[in-house]
């Protein structure tokens, strides 16, 4: 029998240093289905940490989860943002508490434009950066503020779906694969724009399929396999290792 090789202890930062956003033990379901199983890692303040795994690890299952969507549920664990007890929230209640998920299908909403779209997010408190300053991130959102935002490229949609995140005034960035089906020199746009997010002291968790992309850009980074933690250490490491990455990553 092949026994894995065990990460999971390897120079976890996470213990050393205070922690902004806890994942404490968490376990979810879909239905019966068990997907995520006793998932824990933290996230520094102002840190980008990526969260990867093969397909089905249960990456996208875990940011549902700290966002408290309707599935998965959490039967079990605690989730923490900034002293706040995100698990014995819903999920507007986690939003207003500062947590900003950008879903993997981007979720642009038919018929409004790109300025409707993001002053549609600043409907109600809390208030996050100004449209302007939105636009000073994103140019091409300014240069077709008044374009329908389901007709932008795919590129073009990700930055908006981004923008409208940045709208509200959030502690936590989840991102669920930004730079999916998008060409490189866009996805270049989009990692330069995130190091600028960062810049501004914004935490950012990235779920992303094209690890390498993700690693370069990522402080720290958490391997799911099956639910479960394998690995929580540093984003080089992972880079630098070439049994972990196949063994995990397949890459």
């Amino acid at each position: 029998m092949n026994v894995k090789p065990d990460f999971s202890k390897g120079h976890n930062l996470a213990e050393t240093a205070p922690a902004y956003l806890s994942v404490w033990d968490i376990h979810a379901y879909y239905g019966e289905s068990y997907i995520v199983q006793g998932v824990s890692f933290n996230v520094h303040e102002g840190e980008i940490l990526a969260l990867l795994g093969r397909n089905g690890a249960g990456k996208t299952s875990t940011l549902r989860a700290i966002a408290r969507l309707d599935n998965p549920a959490i039967h079990k664990g605690e989730v923490w943002l900034d002293h706040q007890p995100l698990h014995l929230m819903s999920s507007y209640k986690a939003a207003q508490s500062g947590i900003g998920l950008v879903p993997e299908d981007r979720r642009i909403i038919p018929g409004l434009t790109v300025e409707e779209n993001l002053k549609l997010a600043q409907i109600a408190p809390p208030i996050g950066w100004s449209i302007e300053r939105l636009y000073e991130l994103f140019p091409r959102l300014g240069e077709r503020r008044n374009q329908e935002g389901v007709t932008l490229s795919g590129g073009e949609q990700q930055m908006l779906a981004i923008a409208r995140a940045l709208a509200r005034d959030i502690k936590v960035l989840l991102l669920d694969e930004p730079y999916e089906g998008l060409a490189p020199v866009i996805v270049d746009e989009i990692e330069r724009t995130l190091r600028k997010i960062k810049e501004q002291g914004i935490t950012t968790v990235i779920v992303e399929q094209n690890a390498v992309r993700a690693l370069e850009l990522s402080d720290r980074a958490v391997i799911l396999d099956t639910g479960n933690v394998v690995y929580d250490g540093s984003a080089g490491e992972v880079l630098s290792n070439k049994e972990l990455r196949e063994e995990y990553l397949a890459i």
